[in-house]
Order: C-alpha cells, then structure tokens, then sequence
C-alpha cells in the first residue's frame, strides 16, 4: 500500500523516469546510489521511480528497527535488517560494511540504496560505506539520481568498482556532475571535495 501511494505522488507530482541503455540484469543484485539527497521526499520519488521498472529498492536499517510494530511501515517501504552479530566462530560484531555485504549472499536479488552523502545534511566528503559493501558483494554501483529541477528520477548507469577507490570516486563524481541534477534543497548538496 506504501509503496503505491509512492507512485501516485511521484504521478501527480508531475515527475518521470528517464533510464537510457540499462541491462536490467545489473539492476537485480546492486548498490544503488540515490543522489543528490536532501529531502525525505528523495525516498519516495526514488522507490516510485525504480518501481515502474520493476526494482523494489531496499534500504538498510538494524535489525531491531524491524520488529513490530515499527516493522508495519518500515517493511512495506523496503526496509532490510542488518545482522552485525558474530557468525560461526567469529567472536567479533560484524562491520556494517560485512554485514551488508553478507545481505546480497543471502538474497537472490537484492537492489540496496545508499545515499552516498549519508545525511541530508550538508557535507562536504561522501562516505566510502556503499563503495566497499559493492566491491566486497561484487556487484555493479547503479548511478541513480532525483533531479528536483527537471522532475526526473532515472539512472545514468551500472558501473562496476575496478577496486581502485580514489579513480572510481573520481569516474563517480565526473558523472553526476555532467548531468548536475537539482537537488530539492541545494544549499544542502555539494559533491565531494576530494574528488570533484
């Protein structure tokens, strides 16, 4: 039911979705980034915007957020509890890194997004968090955007992380700037720094 009034807000809101040369098959086990983020409003307008394609977009929140009566409206919106216990013989908690990593192992298809700015606050350095769950899950990085000034969600592509970090944020960056999309609040967005 969440997930449909989504589509009818993203409809009568006037926004569309523009995804060019997409192999769905990268779409079905991925990291989506969503960006820019700054509006809860980026939330509804990305799940509706992925949902007219058929990718149910999953987020990650602990597992203990997921528990009635809080799981009535966070699973429904694609919420996905995260296990950071220690496993088999581990004595440790997991990262929360490995513990969303461990997620695509345990799912046949997983679309999972991450704002790579971490917040809707301003912040001048992107975390590196989606960056290493896709290189430790060995999936592709899907560039997904909202553009506020247009009214267009879509993605620009699937890429695939070499494991070289600072070239593949470079490469990253390089590729939402081109198409600088309009971030709802943009005193709240900037791209980061190190890389720009």
């Amino acid at each position: 039911m969440i997930r449909f009034i989504f589509r009818l807000l993203f409809k009568w809101n006037g926004w569309s979705l523009s995804i060019d040369h997409i192999d769905q098959n990268d779409l079905k086990k991925s990291v989506f980034l969503a960006t820019p983020h700054t509006s809860n409003w980026d939330a509804v307008y990305m799940v509706a915007a992925m949902l007219k394609i058929g990718v149910k977009l999953r987020f990650a929140i602990k597992r203990e957020w997921i528990r009635f009566p809080l799981s009535i409206a966070l699973k429904p919106m694609g919420a996905i509890g995260i296990d950071r216990r220690p496993q088999g013989e581990r004595k440790t908690k997991l990262s929360m890194v490995e513990a969303m990593a461990n997620l695509f192992q345990q799912k046949e298809e997983l679309s999972l997004v991450i704002p790579p700015e971490g917040s809707r606050s301003l912040r001048e350095e992107w975390k590196s968090g989606f960056y290493y769950v896709a290189t430790t899950a060995k999936v592709p990085i899907v560039l997904a955007y909202l553009d506020y000034d247009k009214k267009t969600a879509g993605v620009y592509e699937a890429f695939y992380p070499t494991g070289n970090y600072e070239e593949d944020m470079k490469y990253i960056i390089s590729v939402y700037k081109k198409h600088n999309p309009g971030p709802k609040f943009p005193e709240l967005f900037t791209y980061d720094k190190r890389f720009a």
